[in-house]
């Protein structure tokens, strides 16, 4: 006698199964990290040539050469417009605040002050508040001949000749200057 297939009730084994992954899913947590992650900042973008206290303390006025600070610091940023009395070690840090412009978070401006025979005279860090504020000028200067009139907008195309042609006569086979090589 041949016995039918029983089904086999699975719901209750792959239950077991499907807690079991969950649990063993559930042991592991990665670490937190140390410190949360803002959502909205941008990476600071560091410009120019940033000295540090270190290197300052290389630099010791009425002894150190214009040789000693470059080798200390480094070339200067800029040097003085009129002399090369002053060297200035000019540094910032940037970042983009969220929809907006780039934006100076800090800014530091180390000046190395010379005397007449290259020795360091004075070493100062130029404060904010002692920097004189420069604003931009936006407006642009008009370049003459460049204005159009209404009317040179509105029908300026009429009379131009189409695309291709470059205002030159076409020629024809038997026309001179053809340039069919006879």
């Amino acid at each position: 006698m041949v016995r039918p297939l029983r089904m086999v009730n699975l719901r209750p084994a792959l239950a077991g199964l499907a807690a079991g992954l969950l649990l063993t899913g559930c042991s592991y947590l990665p670490p937190l990290p140390e410190r949360p992650r803002d959502v909205f900042t941008t990476p600071a973008i560091n410009r120019g040539h940033a000295v540090t206290a270190d290197q300052l303390r290389q630099v010791t006025p009425g002894v150190s050469t214009r040789a000693d600070v470059q080798a200390a610091l480094g070339s200067p940023s800029h040097t003085g417009t009129f002399a090369d009395g002053e060297w200035y070690y000019i540094s910032s840090v940037s970042q983009v605040r969220p929809a907006r412009a780039l934006a100076v978070r800090d800014q530091r401006v180390v000046v190395v002050a010379f005397d007449g025979g290259g020795t360091v005279r004075e070493v100062r860090q130029v404060e904010e508040r002692e920097m004189p504020r420069v604003d931009f000028v936006t407006r642009e200067t008009p370049t003459p001949g460049t204005e159009r009139t209404i009317m040179q907008t509105l029908f300026g195309n009429i009379g131009r000749v189409g695309p291709g042609t470059s205002g030159m006569t076409p020629q024809t086979p038997g026309s001179a200057g053809g340039g069919s090589g006879r």
